[in-house]
Order: structure tokens, then sequence, then C-alpha cells
């Protein structure tokens, strides 16, 4: 589920020289004494676990200081003139037709402090481990403006720390995807989406291509497509979804090129949906391979163009120098298709009722793969809803071990249907494996839900006998991987057991597991999200950045990946810096301009915080492409 993480804090900020024309208070700016002064609050600072977060909270015109940790908020505010103060921020300073920022120490208006006495008495719990306390009121006279809340913390009245909180987009964390046996190792098809129906795929596949265009034109040669027809012919397959990603190099009227962008998606949706009858389902984009063409000049005598804005560089590319570039820009123009390909059933279009008696007649007859056949059916229109899970009991499949697939299958699949059965099926997987102790599909599927279940805490797992059991897989055949996967999934959800004891070395000591085996296995994009923010979650934003920075830089990189990410590192101004930073901003905005853009509203109207426009490489990145 997609929200917003109430406590995550951006960087340091701290202007040590300038003066101030507002009411400061009793506050004491640049004071000679300050690092003495100031001594037990930046060692609080430095004591701080990383996994303490706190943020400020406006409920209608009060302001609140949250936090997470009781015991660090009465280290930071232990004296009598230690406190908090609140600098309110209007995004007008940012407007970008003002030329420059003003190099103020307070960037808004400062409200009175608050200290140690009164933030201590005032403090009360709001739910588990969170804790809240009244720290301002915002001025009427700007009440109805774009509005951000900075935060100095005081010590002995001297300003210590000056701190810009931002709002991060998150994902509770998952386990990584294990899947379940049925005929074969089936995983979740689920999307990186904030709301979706997550479902699983059933002997479906997916399939990627990668469709080159000449220059100025939308048709491709036949050549390309034909691996994609050539796949269909050879099996039992519709195409289900299309993903069509089309791609103009720069050079050129951008009007042209979204022209041909949406020509060369439309002739590969139209060519595929002719060698079938059901209607595929499809997701088709456009756009500007700028990604690829600053990927490409790094390290070439056009590098010096990713300094330049996207209007300089387009008015280079006429003429000669475009016909210089060819060799880098005939490899811009290309279409990237994805295709989830679904198993064609035989029996579709027969009834359920009649699905059912052949099903029960072949068990009877003991034709099994017949009955296997017609049991992927019948749970095909159990997903189609064109019956109710109720017909997997009038499915009569004889307790004996010949028949144990058909009987693990129908257990699985009635998990998949509703996860809230992962204790009757498991239950139910221990009875199977009665009949077939030796069976690695019934194993694998029983340690996979023990996981799952031990997550959740739906059943008493004794956690050295899981370990026991994963280890044990590979002796039934399990590939090594997969059981490496488990063992990442083990520590991910042993991991929130010792945070929640204030375990933080054992914590840790399954973090660096975690972080040490998962380049062992492929990962999907939903893995690669799942993980980044199981890192950030437990504050290893360094291991999250790592982990996400290479797929940042491609134009197929999942687009709620790609912008987080970007919540991650937006505030590193040394890696902003970067000029392979500028390659992945643009990669953000082409994917989506509205939500890139969005990424610097404030974070009471879902931005990550308008604050980044302090940095003048973001400022005039958002005033580039947003300010319009």
């Amino acid at each position: 589920m997609k929200g917003k993480s109430l406590f995550v804090i951006s960087c340091l900020l701290f202007i040590s020289n300038i003066a101030l024309s507002q009411n400061t208070f009793d506050i004491i700016f640049n004071a000679k004494d300050r690092d003495q002064k100031c001594k037990e609050c930046i060692q609080a600072f430095r004591q701080k676990p990383k996994e303490v977060r706190y943020s400020i909270i406006r409920e209608n015109n009060d302001l609140y200081f949250e936090i997470n940790n009781k015991n660090w908020f009465l280290l930071v505010f232990k004296n009598p003139d230690d406190g908090i103060a609140i600098d309110v921020v209007l995004k007008d300073r940012y407007a970008c037709e003002n030329e420059s920022l003003s190099k103020n120490q307070i960037l808004g208006s400062l409200l009175k402090p608050v200290y140690s006495e009164e933030l201590k008495s005032g403090l009360i719990s709001t739910e588990q481990n969170v804790f809240r306390v009244k720290v301002g009121e915002i001025p009427k006279e700007i009440i109805k403006n774009d509005l951000e809340y900075n935060i100095l913390f005081l010590g002995k009245k001297n300003l210590c720390q000056y701190y810009v909180t931002y709002d991060l987009d998150y994902y509770s964390w998952g386990l990584l995807d294990m899947g379940l046996y049925l005929d074969f190792l089936t995983y979740d098809t689920k999307q990186i989406r904030s709301s979706a129906n997550e479902s699983t795929t059933i002997e479906n596949k997916a399939l990627k291509f990668i469709i080159p265009f000449e220059k100025n034109k939308a048709d491709y040669s036949q050549a390309y497509i034909k691996p994609i027809f050539d796949t269909l012919k050879l099996t039992d397959y519709d195409i289900k979804s299309l993903n069509i990603k089309a791609y103009s190099s720069i050079e050129g009227a951008s009007s042209r090129n979204a022209e041909l962008q949406e020509q060369r998606a439309n002739n590969i949706v139209s060519a595929l949906q002719k060698i079938q009858q059901p209607t595929i389902e499809r997701v088709v984009s456009s756009s500007e391979n700028w990604v690829e063409f600053f990927n490409d000049i790094g390290g070439t005598k056009y590098e010096y163009l990713k300094s330049l804005s996207k209007n300089e560089v387009r008015k280079l590319m006429i003429g000669n120098m475009a016909k210089e570039m060819e060799n880098i820009l005939k490899n811009h123009r290309k279409a990237v298709v994805e295709l989830e390909l679904e198993k064609k059933l035989k029996h579709k279009s027969e009834s359920t009722s009649l699905l059912l008696a052949d099903f029960n007649t072949s068990i009877s007859e003991e034709k099994l793969e017949r009955a296997k056949e017609i049991q992927n059916s019948i749970f095909d229109k159990i997903k189609a809803q064109e019956t109710s899970v109720e017909s997997l009991q009038e499915m009569v499949i004889p307790k004996q071990a010949k028949y144990a697939q058909l009987i693990n299958k129908n257990l699985v699949y009635k998990y998949v249907l509703d996860e809230r059965l992962a204790l009757v099926v498991y239950n139910e997987l221990l009875e199977l494996e009665k009949l077939v102790p030796n069976d690695a599909k019934v194993k694998y599927n029983i340690v996979a839900l023990q996981i799952k279940l031990l997550r959740y805490k739906a059943i008493g797992i004794d956690e050295s006998n899981l370990i026991r059991d994963i280890n044990a897989l590979r002796k039934y055949g399990i590939n090594k991987s997969l059981i490496t996967r488990m063992m990442v999934n083990f520590h991910i959800v042993v991991a929130d057991k010792f945070m929640k004891n204030s375990d933080f070395n054992n914590k840790e000591k399954s973090v660096d597991f975690v972080n040490s085996n998962y380049k062992k296995f492929p990962l999907s994009n939903y893995d690669y999200l799942s993980l980044a923010q199981f890192f950030s979650f437990y504050g290893n934003y360094n291991l999250a950045v790592e982990l996400l920075e290479r797929k940042a830089r491609s134009i197929d990189i999942d687009e709620n990946l790609l912008f987080y990410y970007l919540n991650l590192t937006l505030i590193d101004k040394e890696l902003t810096k970067d000029s392979n930073y500028r390659t992945i901003l643009l990669n953000a905005y082409n994917m989506n301009k509205e939500r890139f853009c969005k990424l610097f509203n404030s974070t009471d109207k879902g931005g990550v915080t308008f604050q980044l426009l302090e940095n003048p490489y973001l400022r005039n990145t958002y005033c580039e492409n947003c300010d319009n």
C-alpha cells in the first residue's frame, strides 16, 4: 500500500553568517561560544539511532512536532533552555521569475520557540511508538499560502541545528515473491501501484522485444517483429496485454517527433491485434529518447551537451552536428514492446457444470493429464468470475498419492484467491505431505507459507526449525537461488521483529544478510521496490540508492521505481550536481510530467518539498520543464 512517511528528515541546512531582519525572539544566532552551548544538542544528534524519525504535522492552523522515539526526545530537550522553533516557509520564495534567492538564515516566518518544560509536559502518545507536542500556530496573514515548516533545534537558546522535513512516498515493504508450485512455479503479477487488483498468473509468460525504426519513418522491418509471430505460432498462448514505449531521437521538431512516436506505437498494436481474436489490453506511451542520448554521449566529444538545456541542445542538432551524431542517434529510434502471454485453454467455451462433470469423470478413469487441463480451465473461469470459488469443492479428488499434484494445485489456488486462507491451506498441505513426504512441490509450498505466516504472526513457528526446513529443500532438488530468496525473506521478517524489540544489533545482522544475498537471484520490479523500501524503512537509504541507481538511468525502468529513487536522492546536493543525474530527471519527466513536477509541491500538497528549489540545478530543471 502506497502512503506517506511521517518521519522522514532531510539533511541539515545551516547558514552561519547572515543577519536577520525579523523578530528572533530570544534565540541566539552565531554566538562565539555556540559550539560549547550546543555541545549536548549536537551530541544527542550524533547518538540518534537511524531508526528515529520526526516531522512537523499540520492540523488546521496548529503545528505539532511528531516523533517515534520518546527516549531520544528527552535526551535532546534535557536542559530548561533546550527547545524548538518553527520556520514557516512560503513557496512564493521560489517563483521562477525571481532571478535569485535571498540568502537568509531564516527562510520564512519564525514562530516563537517552545522550550523543554512545555515540550515535555505537552508530549502525548497518539499511537504505539508515536508521540507529539504542539509547537506553534500558523500566522493568520500567510495561512492561505503554500507553506512548509522547518525545524530549529535550540540548545541553551542557541540555534544548534536547522532541518528541512520532507515527505517521502513509500510502499510498505513486502516479501520478495517466492512463487508457489501449481503445475510449475507460479509468481504473482503484482504491479508497483498504490491500488491494484493483485492477481496471480496461471500459466502465463512475459516476453520483451525491441523494434528499431529508421529516421523519420513509422514503418519497421518485419524481421524485427517476426520473432513475436513465431513465438505465438509455436505455443498455445494468446497475447493478454501489451505495453509499448515508443521513442524518437531528440533531433528535429518536438511536434514531428510526437507524431512519429504515436504512429510507431499504433503500427505495432495494429499488427499484433491482427493475429488473434481476443482483444489485447494495451498501454501505449511515447517520448523523445533524451535518456539514452545523455547516457551515450558520456565519454565522447559531445559530453558537454549534458550541461545545456534541452532547447539549447535541440538548436545545435541541426545540419552537420546531427549528421555527425547519426551513429549515436540511430540507436534511439525504437519501440520497447512487452507482452504478457496467457495460455489458451482447450475447454474455455464449456460451461462450469460440464467441466466439473468432465473433471470428475477423468479422475475416475485415471486420465490425469486430461484432468489437469480441465482443472486449469476451471481455475480460469474462477479468475474471470464466471463461476465461484465453491467450484473447487465440487472437484472430487481422492486423497491418494497419485492425485497429489491435483490436490496441491487446488489448495494453492484457494490461497491465491484469498490470502487470508493461508493458515487453512498450510494445514491442508501438511496433511497432503503425509501422502507424499518427498514431493518437492509440496515441500516448497509448505515452507513458503510458513514464511508468510511468520510475517503475519498467524502461527507459532520455531525460527530455527524454519531455517532448517528452508535449507533442507536442497535435497529435494529445489534450485539454490530459490532457497537463497527464501532466506532473504526470512531475514526481512525477523528484522521487523528485532526492530520492534529494539534489538538493533540483530536487526542490523538481518539487514546485512539481505544486502549480501539479494544479488544472487533475479529480481522483478516489485522485488526491487520491496527491497528498496525495506532498506529505507530501517534507515539504510544508501543501500536503497545503491540498489536502484543503475536501473534509474534505463528507459524501461518501472515508473514507480524511478520516482521512488528520486524521492531518496533529490535532497543529496552532491549527487544532483552529477551530470548523470540530469539523465535520471529527464527520464522521470518523460515518463510522467505531472508526477515529476508534483515532486516540487509542498508536503501538504503531495510533494517531497518545494525547498528542493534551493538547489540551483533542480530549480533550473523545474523552471525549464514545469513552470508553464
